[in-house]
């Protein structure tokens, strides 16, 4: 059964280009405005907390620190750590998988397509979004977004390379 869980918390207590409306820019930390701080680890801590509840000790998470911008909390080091005091915490121990941890945007699409051929890819592009204006009036071949954005560009660019090298358009 799937479950939504209300996570509008975090725009709440961010002020970010992604919970506010804002212009994306660097910060002064190096770090694009987008960061929400701790997003990666609330999202992962309800998963783990569903989980328990299920019965279930595997979280799979998206995160990926090959080609992103950076923020803290998509990195393997992090990703570790929370492991950790989530299993301490939960009193069982977890398992947090991010089979997309070390590849790269084109890697990522070729890995949809050697599970499940043109119709994951397919499923991928329509279902899946990482835009950070949120924008799904505009379909491109890569999926739905603005198509400016970094998280755009590097979509974009990444599903390129991938058709380029696995011969396609």
């Amino acid at each position: 059964e799937d479950h939504t869980i209300d996570l509008s918390v975090l725009g709440k207590i961010s002020e970010t280009a992604l919970t506010r409306e804002t212009e994306i820019r660097l910060t002064d930390a190096g770090l694009p405005n987008t960061f929400v701080p701790g997003r990666n680890l609330v999202f992962l801590t309800m998963a783990a907390a569903l989980a328990y509840r299920r019965g279930l000790d595997v979280v799979v998470g998206g995160m990926c620190e090959t080609d992103f911008s950076g923020y803290p909390d998509c990195r393997d080091d992090t990703i570790k750590a929370l492991q950790v005091a989530v299993s301490l915490g939960m009193g069982q121990r977890f398992t947090f998988e991010t089979p997309l941890m070390w590849l790269d945007k084109a890697q990522t699409w070729q890995l949809a397509s050697d599970l499940g051929g043109d119709a994951l890819v397919e499923v991928v592009a329509e279902y899946s979004h990482t835009c950070y204006l949120g924008d799904r009036s505009k379909r491109f071949d890569w999926g739905y977004g603005c198509g400016t954005c970094p998280a755009c560009e590097l979509r974009a660019a990444g599903y390129g390379r991938w058709r380029q090298a696995s011969g396609g358009a």
